[in-house]
């Protein structure tokens, strides 16, 4: 295996290995010590000794798994021991956190007596919510886990055999959808008899795939009825009545070659001699039984997948496991069954149909993939999968009896499963599901662009808004068959050059700004030629749209004028005022103004701060606001100082229930220790979840800084004060941008 360029200092460098444990109790007090040990431990002990089901409630059993490896057949190394598996086990534990929230401990046995692990595992059992076997060598990986589960109560599952079949048979589902082929007509070749191949074979026979169309073969050639020669009983149950005796003979006339051997395994000629539109899966790691080059050099017609991230179709194992364990613990399943695998198969074919988000198709420089030759299976970075597979395994689980905590409403469930993917996923869920309570007619003047038809899609799919597209018909209608979209007449196409409210608008626009300079004829030609955005804030302010969305295409200033000239800022306010939500894991905080004033009086900070209030309120987030500035209440007396405490008195004269105060320093603002300890008199008691920068400098700054260098996702801008809700997008928003700021903007109309 080739030597990786600095592999050795990322597990060696500060903490060693890839993992930690991480307290998730306070341990700071002698009170959090009695409770986390002696004697408070005691309770819960007496708990689960009178109901063992208790240990769920209080430790951390049903989310965690062991993973369990003799090192016996680790990746392509073979047989390196126990000990030297240890860091594809620590890295197993790492892909179950990061894509799942599941915990780990791995377990490396110095045994290659498989009763020895059987024994292991059972002894384990009031530790984990389950077994993940790994890298251990068939035939024994056969015998513990079928051992195992007769005996555990708890899912075991081993990833080399499964997880393969799984994803592979996802892929295939896909493949021979494509071709027109169907599963119990096609004639299969899988190359290996080892853990992933005998399971890969299993569950394409409970696919549907007739054992008679089934030729397995092993490095002796085809495993055939009467062959003595390195057989075992799991080589058996597929020994063929057939003539054949070589892979080279088997693969005469096959329409799919499944490749669990070794490097070079099939030849250019075999390929050759595979039916019509072959399909091989080629998953040797990390060298393929023949390249995707190699194929299709032979034959334009092939189909492929390897086990490689640097080719189309990659079949890779995380797309299954840690979503398998995920939907088993959450329903305290017994078993992982094969309708349970059958659950993941079918719910990762289906994923692959699906439009891949544009956040995946960044993971991957930014190219576009749509189901096809090359896109068959989705991408291990693809957050939907969770959201798919594990609700999917969950109700399998349910279905077929062996789930002992049954989920009552599959849709919270998804929100949970949204949640574990970060903060922003669980705020914006909240928004969008309060935006689908009562959907809004929502203008996007940019109606032609990709991302906002894609949008549009999911905006009328999940029933969050009722779009309205500004823009040519026949460019617009074109876009949508070139992307492949169907919105069913679901979303009102405009035209402003062939629209019957051209001339009601054109008039409106002429008496608002005649005494600026504008003429009726140009007020036409803006609106019919010039900016759509002006003809958007048209609609809105005439009653025909509820809202409005601009910005992908034109810079900030572009959107907002329109919208100030048209529908203008809310009757006493001095400006209009724009805020960031920054999301972090476990927190959130509101930033303004970040988009619009650059030096705000302290009237403006005032208005400002009474403002952010009112957009947290609306998304249901109790707010609490610092008023920030180099000072600490009065520590220096400087005019910018001096200014937001003078906002500050503003606020509280104008809005008394708020609780803010200031002015104050940032770090003084975010902890609550400080407010504490150094000013217990401050009316926050707590870190403020609203800051109010000083300046546009300041606000601009500080959030795209947390953005980029604190991780934090930044959602907005929101702009504030205006008459009717307008929205301003980025320019460089993806679909889920946009989705999300839609929400926002339909949750904005329908309170105003």
């Amino acid at each position: 295996m080739a030597k990786i360029t600095g592999a050795l200092e990322y597990h060696s460098s500060g903490r060693k290995g890839k993992i930690e444990v991480i307290s998730s109790k306070p341990c700071l007090t002698s009170r959090d010590l009695s409770l986390a040990y002696s004697p408070g431990v005691a309770e819960p002990c007496l708990e689960i000794e009178k109901n063992p089901e208790d240990a769920y409630q209080y430790t951390a059993k049903g989310n965690l798994v062991a993973v369990v490896s003799n090192g016996t057949a680790v990746l392509g190394l073979g047989n390196i021991g126990a000990l030297a598996g240890k860091p594809v086990m620590e890295g197993k534990g790492v892909l179950f956190k990061r894509f799942a929230d599941i915990d780990v401990f791995d377990i490396e046995l110095n045994s290659e007596n498989p009763d020895e692990i059987i024994r292991a595992c059972q002894l384990l059992e009031p530790t984990f919510g389950g077994i993940n076997l790994e890298d251990i060598k068939a035939p024994e990986c056969f015998y513990i886990e079928e051992e195992l589960k007769k005996t555990m109560n708890i899912p075991v599952f081993h990833d080399d055999q499964h997880g393969t079949a799984i994803i592979s048979s996802a892929a295939l589902i896909n493949a021979l959808e494509l071709i027109g082929k169907k599963i119990e007509e096609i004639r299969i070749v899988v190359n290996g008899a080892g853990a992933s191949a005998i399971a890969c074979a299993n569950l394409a026979i409970s696919l549907g795939v007739k054992r008679e169309n089934l030729i397995m073969c092993d490095t002796k050639g085809v495993i055939y009825r009467g062959r003595t020669e390195g057989m075992n009983k799991y080589k058996e149950r597929f020994a063929a009545d057939t003539p054949l005796r070589t892979l080279e003979e088997a693969a005469n006339g096959a329409d799919v070659l499944f490749g669990l051997s070794s490097k070079g395994a099939f030849t250019p000629e075999m390929v050759r001699k595979m039916a019509a539109n072959p399909i091989i899966f080629a998953m040797a790691n990390p060298d393929p039984e023949i390249t995707p080059e190699d194929a299709r050099a032979v034959r334009g017609d092939v189909l492929i997948a390897t086990g490689r991230s640097d080719y189309p179709n990659q079949v890779n194992n995380v797309l299954g496991f840690p979503f398998i364990f995920r939907g088993a613990l959450d329903v305290r399943a017994t078993t992982i069954n094969e309708e349970m695998k059958k659950a993941a198969v079918f719910a990762l074919a289906e994923l692959a149909r699906e439009e891949c988000p544009d956040s995946v198709c960044r993971a991957y420089g930014n190219v576009k993939f749509s189901f096809g030759r090359d896109y068959i299976i989705p991408k291990p970075f693809d957050p939907r999968a969770l959201l798919r597979v594990a609700p999917a395994i969950a109700r399998a689980a349910m279905d077929s009896g062996v789930a002992r905590q049954p989920i009552a409403d599959m849709d919270k469930y998804v929100e949970q499963l949204e949640s574990l993917q970060g903060k922003a996923k669980e705020t914006m869920r909240l928004i969008i599901n309060k935006a689908k309570s009562d959907p809004k007619r929502i203008v996007f003047p940019e109606g032609d662009n990709e991302k906002i038809l894609r949008a549009t899609q999911i905006l009328i799919e999940e029933g969050i808004a009722k779009p309205i597209l500004i823009g040519n018909r026949d460019k617009i209608n074109a876009k949508m068959e070139e992307l492949g979209l169907d919105l069913n007449g679901s979303a009102q196409i405009i035209d402003p050059s062939n629209c019957d409210q051209a001339d009601e608008y054109a008039q409106e626009l002429f008496s608002l700004r005649q005494r600026k300079g504008l003429t009726l004829t140009e007020a036409r030609r803006i609106l019919t030629r010039k900016s759509r955005t002006h003809f958007g804030c048209m609609m809105v302010r005439q009653g025909d749209a509820d809202t409005l969305l601009s910005g992908i295409d034109t810079h900030y200033p572009e959107t907002i004028r329109p919208a100030l000239e048209v529908i203008g800022k809310q009757p006493g306010l001095s400006s209009v005022h724009g805020l960031y939500m920054m999301v972090f894991k476990k927190r959130i905080f509101l930033l303004a103004d970040t988009t619009v004033c650059i030096e705000p009086t302290a009237e403006e900070l005032a208005e400002t701060a009474i403002l952010a209030a009112e957009k947290a309120q609306m998304l249901d987030i109790d707010p609490t606001i610092a008023m920030l500035s180099f000072s600490n209440f009065g520590s220096v007396q400087h005019p910018q100082a001096l200014k937001v405490k003078k906002a500050t008195e503003i606020v509280k004269e104008k809005a008394p229930g708020l609780v803010i105060d200031g002015e104050m320093q940032s770090d003084t603002a975010v902890v609550t220790e400080i407010l504490q300890k150094s000013f217990p008199f401050a009316n926050l008691k707590e870190a403020a979840n609203i800051l109010i920068f000083p300046d546009l400098n300041s606000g601009n700054i500080c959030y795209k800084l947390l953005h980029h260098l604190g991780g934090a996702e930044a959602i907005g801008p929101i702009l504030m004060g205006m008459k009717k809700p307008v929205h301003v997008l980025q320019r460089g928003d993806d679909v889920d941008d946009i989705v999300n700021m839609a929400a926002i903007a339909v949750v904005d109309a329908q309170i105003s």
